[in-house]
């Protein structure tokens, strides 16, 4: 591709971006995720902040999981002593458990609703609120009309919206940001240590707008994110230094 052709597509292409929502500003841009190299996967080469991200899970294994992998992304977006709503119909998340991905349970409000269009119409009066680092909404279903309006509530908020769908009926078009898929991996011992392991995910981005999707394997250890195989290697060096 000649250079000045591939100038004029980038330059289209950052014309476009915050056309669709992805306007970065002095309190976003700051933030690092942590997600290494899925990063690359984001226009930009950054998580898109301000913005609406719907996961996709089915059953209570991998709802658990999905929801671990979220809460190791609010750890970053609540790193400045953020508070962060959870809206539900019927709360699965053990709450002291946050403190494995560096989250203060009291930093959580924890809102609990019986209809899914009250949890709807919570999560995007939420959203419009400046005042919090994020929101997350479980929900089994949304319109792309409703996820639209979660869309714009955010656009002006500059807050970071998260859906969690469990077994939904249907895979229906959303005008979220992303769509991600997890799903948990066994767990590995370091060498002579007890317990259960660090949790690992594989974690699948089905939609990125203007961005590339693409499969990981990452795990949660020591306060943040990392590649599985980084261990792995880590186990190899050891082990041939002492075979």
């Amino acid at each position: 591709m000649p250079a000045t052709k591939a100038i004029t597509i980038a330059q289209l292409q950052k014309a476009i971006l915050p056309l669709q929502g992805f306007k970065p500003t002095m309190n976003t841009t700051a933030v690092d995720m942590g997600l290494g190299q899925i990063k690359n996967a984001f226009p930009n080469a950054s998580f898109p902040l301000g913005a609406v991200h719907e996961f996709f899970c089915t059953g209570a294994e991998n709802a658990a999981a999905t929801a671990g992998f979220i809460a190791g992304l609010l750890a970053a977006l609540m790193q400045n002593n953020g508070t962060c709503l959870w809206i539900s119909s019927s709360r699965t998340l053990f709450p002291p458990a946050l403190k494995f991905f560096g989250i203060a349970p009291d930093k959580i409000i924890f809102i609990d609703l019986q209809k899914e269009r009250d949890i709807m119409w919570t999560m995007e009066e939420a959203l419009k609120c400046d005042g919090l680092a994020a929101v997350v909404g479980e929900m089994q279903e949304i319109s792309f009309t409703a996820s639209r309006r979660l869309q714009l509530a955010v656009e002006q908020s500059r807050v970071t919206g998260f859906i969690l769908r469990c077994n939904p009926r249907n895979h229906n078009i959303t005008a979220c940001v992303t769509r991600w898929k997890i799903t948990p991996l066994p767990s590995m011992l370091e060498e002579d240590m007890p317990g259960i392991g660090f949790p690992r995910w594989k974690i699948e981005l089905l939609k990125v707008r203007n961005g590339k999707t693409g499969k990981w394997e990452m795990e949660w250890a020591s306060g943040g994110f990392r590649p599985v195989y980084q261990f792995a290697s880590i186990v190899q060096t050891q082990q041939k230094k002492t075979g």
